[in-house]
């Protein structure tokens, strides 16, 4: 079984969302293409997307973990189920809930070295 994503980046979890927002647009020169104030910052750099944002307060405990980076590949996929269901065949635990945001819905995987995937669905344009 396979699934389909339609883009990947990297990801930055942080407690000064601004102030790092504000750092990435002073070192890359830009601002960001997507920016919701004190929740997530989005820059388009040649090949790879730099996104920024602040953990909901139900996973900060998760980012404070001293053994785990703050840093995660984040997969934009086209069916959040097919591929929650295909890492579960894989021998993934099951997942919780599926996490709503502005942005669309979502919810974290892990490889077998404990590094974070987030799987990202867009919510369908209008």
């Amino acid at each position: 079984m396979s699934f389909q994503y339609t883009e990947a980046f990297v990801t930055i979890a942080t407690h000064n969302l601004e102030e790092l927002v504000d750092f990435y647009i002073q070192f890359l020169s830009q601002n960001p293409n997507n920016h919701i104030p004190n929740s997530y910052a989005e820059f388009q750099l040649s090949g790879l997307k730099l996104a920024i944002f602040k953990p909901k307060e139900t996973h900060v405990p998760e980012f404070n973990d001293s053994f785990r980076s703050s840093v995660s590949l984040c997969l934009e996929v086209k069916d959040l189920e097919r591929v929650m269901y295909h890492l579960e065949t894989l021998g993934h635990p099951p997942f919780g809930e599926i996490t709503r945001a502005s942005h669309g819905r979502e919810v974290y995987a892990y490889d077998i070295d404990g590094n974070r995937i987030i799987l990202h669905q867009a919510y369908a344009k209008d």
